[in-house]
């Protein structure tokens, strides 16, 4: 495989959101990615447009938009996307390799694929984590129960989102 060709799989999976439950890619990740213009990446979808029922890919409400939007640090003085972008699931990025058909498709769908299998298992150990901590403190007394409630709060995702860095301009 070429050089320019590898992706760094970090680089893959600090792209993928949960969005309505499950694990996604947006259009202009999965071009980034690819090499190609967004436009180029959604017309070849489009042309292909049976190969992706809902369950592969779907285009974001408004409010998802938005709030994708917020979560985004870059500029939006200069333009922006004139519709709402759509997000491909594991099965339509599957589905994108029969699409588009360059060397550079192909390598990174392997990644991507790699990197979807790697945020599986790491659900899944922590599932398994979760479930032997239960077990331990059924086998223990009270006295751990502090050390176990902070082992449990530890394994929570954070609650709230960091705090926005930069400033606000005044109005």
């Amino acid at each position: 495989m070429p050089k320019e060709a590898m992706i760094p799989l970090a680089d893959v999976e600090s792209v993928i959101l949960m969005i309505r439950g499950q694990k996604v890619l947006r259009d202009a990740d999965l071009a980034a990615l690819y090499g190609v213009d967004v436009k180029i990446l959604n017309q070849a979808v489009k042309r292909n447009l049976d190969r992706f029922p809902g369950d592969f890919m779907f285009q974001l409400t408004p409010d998802e938009t938005a709030h994708l939007t917020t979560l985004s640090v870059t500029s939006r003085s200069r333009g922006g996307r004139r519709y709402r972008p759509y997000v491909f699931t594991e099965q339509g990025v599957a589905m994108l390799s029969s699409v588009l058909r360059s060397p550079r498709a192909v390598h990174v769908n392997i990644e991507i694929m790699r990197a979807f299998v790697r945020l599986r298992q790491m659900l899944g150990s922590n599932a398994e984590l979760a479930r032997r901590l239960a077990a331990l403190e059924k086998k223990y007394d009270a006295q751990f129960k502090i050390v176990f409630d902070a082992i449990r709060e530890l394994m929570e995702p954070p609650s709230r989102p960091g705090r926005r860095i930069g400033f606000a301009a005044p109005r």
